[in-house]
């Protein structure tokens, strides 16, 4: 895998995303609650909510993109309450990935990566992406998956996995 797929399969990640909060919106409507409701729902008491895992997994890729690309990343404030809102934030972060391409991840493998977290310390950009964007981004997707499964909406590992681009034999 390069950078730019790394990139990809974040996008295609978080357009299936949408796709699950598709799913959530039908069963919400199909069970006579509000979608929203589900918003605040997490797996246990100490985990994140849906809103932050969702929050959480745009985080991880533009940063990732824009880490690796040299590109500032946009800011988003963890604002969004609403099944309307996380689409509008995971349309944003789409939208940014959209922008960086491959010619822009040329030396991605070597620059340093020095998140304000790891407190003065630095990644060279292939072990962060491998020990730190890869492994945060799909376990806030996971998650998310996970926690509307858990309230019933109907997901399965298609559509966690997504599209195939299968070719005729």
């Amino acid at each position: 895998m390069n950078y730019d797929d790394a990139i990809r399969l974040f996008a295609k990640t978080l357009k299936n995303l949408e796709q699950w909060m598709e799913k959530a919106s039908a069963y919400a409507k199909a069970k006579s609650f509000e979608v929203d409701v589900l918003a605040q729902a997490r797996l246990a008491p100490d985990q994140f909510s849906f809103v932050q895992q969702v929050q959480s997994a745009c985080d991880q890729a533009k940063y990732a993109a824009a880490y690796l690309s040299g590109k500032p990343a946009p800011s988003h404030p963890d604002t969004e309450r609403t099944f309307a809102e996380l689409r509008q934030r995971i349309q944003k972060c789409l939208g940014f990935l959209e922008t960086v391409q491959a010619k822009d991840l040329g030396g991605a493998g070597e620059r340093k990566v020095a998140p304000p977290w790891l407190g003065g310390k630095w990644l060279p950009g292939d072990e962060y992406l491998v020990h730190v964007a890869l492994p945060n981004f799909f376990f806030h997707a996971t998650m998310a998956y996970a926690i509307l499964r858990h309230n019933g909406v109907d997901l399965g590992k298609m559509d966690y996995i997504g599209s195939i681009p299968a070719r005729e034999a």
